[in-house]
């Protein structure tokens, strides 16, 4: 294949690629379960000490299907929101929960494999997969580049474990509200560490000693167990004017880099053609023979082209009988004038 052929292959498949990063991601809907900060099914257990901080909900507790038997350390703990359990509105919420885990577990994978272990990386939106287990081991990044709308989703195959003093951090522009972690088993959140988003376990939840969350943590058959941890109120933040216009602005700017980028290959593609065909144009090619003409020019005769032919027997035959016939004729008159 020539050279202009590749450049040609090459930009068809740009413009037939979409560029990921300019590709949105739609938000994972909580429905009910949206309030809480915490949602259990079989228990949720606050571990109280004398003389320290206890934990402290910023939106609603749930559990669900068990009812408020099951429900320990709450006081001391404080709920900022309101308590559930056991009842009609607790149960839409564990309704919605599976509903929302099983989007999260649909979504087709764009910010490719990631795992089994994240320690110091920058993830830009999207949907990531970890076949297995999840180890979030150091500082974790997930950077809105400029979009408080900027969606993340992790599917993780088996347990997603953070480790003591972890951090995960939101930054430009990115919101916790936004990040879904879709556990197809427990998760546990290490000592002293710092989580941002929506845990949506299919078994349970460990919060360990001295953790912050920025979301929730919700178990969708087991329990979730706390120790001494503060959560903020789950949702978005109210979005400024200013933040709304320059998420619009980043969204149009990424389009019309997009759209640049699809033209511009087209062009390319233009480009190769056009080369392809002035080379091939340019190939010498070999004179052409002329025919030779069937007819000379006017009063002349063309030469013979191929072997004289040797005279044929009925010639031969007519000539004998002149040879032979002439005297003979000749003998006939010249007999009467004798007698």
């Amino acid at each position: 294949m020539t050279i202009a052929g590749v450049i040609a292959l090459l930009a068809a498949g740009l413009i037939a690629t979409p560029l990921h990063a300019y590709a949105a991601t739609a938000k994972v809907e909580l429905g009910n379960a949206a309030t809480y900060s915490v949602l259990g099914a079989t228990a949720v257990t606050n571990t109280t000490t004398v003389a320290a901080p206890t934990t402290t909900l910023g939106g609603d507790l749930g559990l669900s299907p068990n009812d408020a038997s099951s429900i320990t350390g709450f006081p001391p703990g404080i709920v900022g929101g309101a308590t559930h359990a056991g009842d009609a509105v607790s149960l839409l919420a564990q309704n919605d929960l599976t509903a929302a885990y099983g989007d999260a577990a649909s979504r087709a994978p764009t910010g490719g494999l990631i795992g089994p272990a994240l320690v110091g990386k920058t993830l830009t939106a999207g949907v990531y997969k970890a076949t297995t287990s999840l180890d979030i081991g150091g500082p974790l990044t997930l950077n809105g580049q400029g979009d408080p709308d900027a969606v993340f989703i992790f599917q993780i195959g088996s347990t997603l474990v953070t480790d003591s003093a972890s951090s995960v951090i939101v930054s430009n522009g990115a919101q916790a509200c936004n990040v879904f972690w879709q556990v197809a088993s427990s998760a546990t959140l290490g000592t002293g560490s710092t989580f941002k988003g929506t845990i949506m376990a299919l078994a349970s939840v460990t919060v360990t000693t001295g953790v912050t969350v920025q979301g929730q943590a919700m178990a969708r058959t087991g329990a979730v167990t706390l120790d001494h941890n503060t959560f903020s109120a789950p949702g978005c933040a109210a979005t400024s004017a200013a933040a709304s216009a320059s998420a619009s602005a980043y969204r149009s700017t990424a389009a019309s880099v997009s759209a640049a980028a699809r033209s511009s290959s087209a062009a390319a593609a233009s480009r190769a053609a056009a080369s392809r065909s002035a080379s091939l144009a340019a190939v010498p090619r070999p004179a052409a023979t002329p025919t030779p003409s069937l007819s000379g020019p006017p009063g002349t005769s063309l030469p013979p082209t191929g072997p004289s032919s040797p005279p044929g027997p009925l010639l031969i035959l007519g000539f004998a009988l002149i040879a032979i016939g002439g005297p003979l004729l000749l003998l006939g008159r010249l007999r009467p004038h004798a007698r």
